[in-house]
């Protein structure tokens, strides 16, 4: 059953989300990690060659502790950690690529 919301709780509701996801690099880092794929620290640091060590290390920190993602660590020499989507995490991938969906409208309206 879904949840009834007043315009003021639909509001507040969609502001709590926009929060989990600012953040210059967040968006960058999950679109890596949807359909699944699981990332490796050095990895990022590869494929978002604009992020510093530390902007990416508060980021998925943040990301972890929000739910959105998981980190796995294993215990072995050199340490390799493992990032992944949590299932929560993965069913965000829809609502993002509406909003793309919704994004590329604008420029058929803007043509108009």
């Amino acid at each position: 059953m879904s949840k009834l919301y007043s315009p003021e709780s639909a509001a507040s509701g969609v502001e709590q989300v926009l929060r989990l996801l600012e953040g210059r690099w967040k968006l960058i880092i999950l679109f890596h990690l949807f359909d699944g794929k699981v990332q490796r620290y050095s990895d990022f640091e590869k494929l978002i060659p604009g992020i510093s060590q530390k902007m990416l290390a508060q980021q998925l920190r943040q990301l972890e502790s929000d739910g959105i993602v998981s980190r796995m660590v294993y215990p072995q020499v050199p340490p390799k950690v493992e990032y992944r989507l949590t299932d929560w995490g993965q069913a965000l991938c829809p609502a993002l690529d509406a909003m793309l969906k919704w994004a590329e409208k604008r420029e058929a309206y803007a043509s108009l």
